[in-house]
């Protein structure tokens, strides 16, 4: 590699020493890209871009080095984005440029465009129809509590109207990592016969301010839009951490947005949108979320029972060649994993049958000595969990939140 000239070199020393001046950075990648280093330069412009999102000379410094000219200011395209290829520019600079950024919509100038309402149908609504709770092995108590608290008053109108039965309100389920919260709201959905779109903290969180709320409205707008539709708030703690933990306001805001939101749930405008929510956290959550009329119905998803096992550990091998296998004997003997981990039970145990058959050049089935010897491997997952939740249920469960955990754990004799 040709060495760099003596100004490069030296402008190089001086961003190392003051890695927020933009001006000197935009300097340094101007040369670079006179001396032909167009990938050094992108480099170069992404990070001043980081310390200086709306800066117009990073832009057109970034369209220069990159070959792709700027689209004229009087031709805006119909998104509202610069007409040069973010997209493309993020391939080559993957790992610098941050992830959001190539989504946030400007002006050609290079500022937010404030008139850029967005686009709520670019979020994805599944239709996972052939998902019924059916499907879910086991777990009878779990279905039953989502047959009384959710599933029965919105199939019996006419009961609910007697009963007074509000629609207000959404569904939280909490529990250890790996024990089929997700599944579980997909076979709600497929119950009601409703779309599911599914969100996350990474489909909110933007860098530009205001977006992360909007970001949260378009969800919402696109349920409201796709309804009957089923809004999945996946780790919940991650997009609703307790305000008064957050130091960035930006946090805050999100999660202000969020129980505005919510607050709309069972109104009119919101009729046919249902909301349900998972986090390994409860305790982490903010109470604003839930309040009654929020997400104030709430429900344990526990490791799987035996029937659930026995279904997990049968859908896990249904495609796999085995031999002699006692699906009843191997639940037994996998009480407490989770589902995540009789997953991974299969798959080791594939994993020594694939093995030896490599060595012996002969095929050979899965036996039930695979998947014992795998089963006796695998750690519960969900050990450390029950280790946290122990101290919440003992010194936190203010107004008998966490009931059912307490006797799960008395039941089971970690309390």
């Amino acid at each position: 590699m040709p060495e760099e000239p003596p100004l490069i070199q030296s402008l190089r020393t001086a961003v190392a020493a003051a890695p927020a001046d933009v001006p000197l950075r935009l300097h340094l990648a101007e040369l670079l890209l006179g001396d032909g280093r167009a990938d050094a330069a992108v480099a170069e412009v992404a990070v001043a871009l980081q310390h200086a999102p709306g800066d117009a000379q990073a832009r057109e410094l970034m369209a220069r080095a990159i070959g792709a000219p700027a689209r004229p200011a009087e031709a805006p395209p119909a998104t509202g984005r610069t007409g040069f290829d973010w997209k493309a520019a993020e391939e080559q600079v993957e790992g610098v440029v941050p992830p959001r950024f190539v989504e946030s919509p400007v002006r050609a100038d290079g500022r937010d465009d404030p008139g850029d309402t967005g686009d709520a149908d670019a979020w994805d609504v599944e239709r996972p129809g052939a998902v019924r709770l059916a499907d879910v092995g086991g777990m009878r108590d779990v279905k039953d509590r989502l047959e009384a608290a959710f599933l029965a008053p919105l199939r019996n109108p006419e009961l609910r109207r007697l009963y007074g039965k509000s629609l207000r309100g959404g569904l939280l389920l909490y529990g250890p990592p790996g024990c089929g919260k997700t599944f579980i709201a997909r076979a709600v959905a497929g119950e009601l016969g409703a779309g599911f779109l599914s969100v996350s903290v990474n489909d909110v969180l933007d860098m530009w301010i205001g977006n992360s709320e909007r970001n949260m409205h378009e969800v919402f707008e696109t349920a409201r839009r796709q309804a009957p539709c089923v809004v999945f708030l996946d780790e919940l703690d991650a997009l609703g951490a307790k305000r008064s933990r957050t130091a960035h306001s930006g946090m805050r805001n999100t999660v202000n947005q969020l129980l505005t939101e919510l607050d709309g749930i069972g109104s009119d405008a919101n009729d046919g949108v249902f909301v349900l929510a998972a986090t390994n956290v409860p305790w982490d959550v903010d109470l604003a979320l839930r309040r009654p009329g929020r997400l104030d119905r709430t429900l344990l998803v526990l490791p799987p029972d035996a029937p659930a096992r026995e279904a997990i550990l049968r859908y896990h091998l249904r495609e796999r060649p085995v031999e002699n296998i006692d699906l009843g004997k191997l639940a037994k003997v996998t009480d407490g994993l989770s589902g995540a981990d009789l997953a991974h039970v299969c798959e080791t145990a594939a994993e020594r049958a694939l093995l030896e058959s490599a060595r012996t050049g002969a095929v050979r089935m899965i036996g039930m000595k695979d998947l014992l010897a795998a089963a006796k491997d695998v750690v519960p997952s969900a050990e450390p969990w029950f280790a946290s939740a122990r101290n919440v249920a003992m010194f936190a469960n203010e107004g008998g939140m966490y009931d059912d955990l307490v006797a799960y754990l008395k039941k089971r004799r970690k309390l």
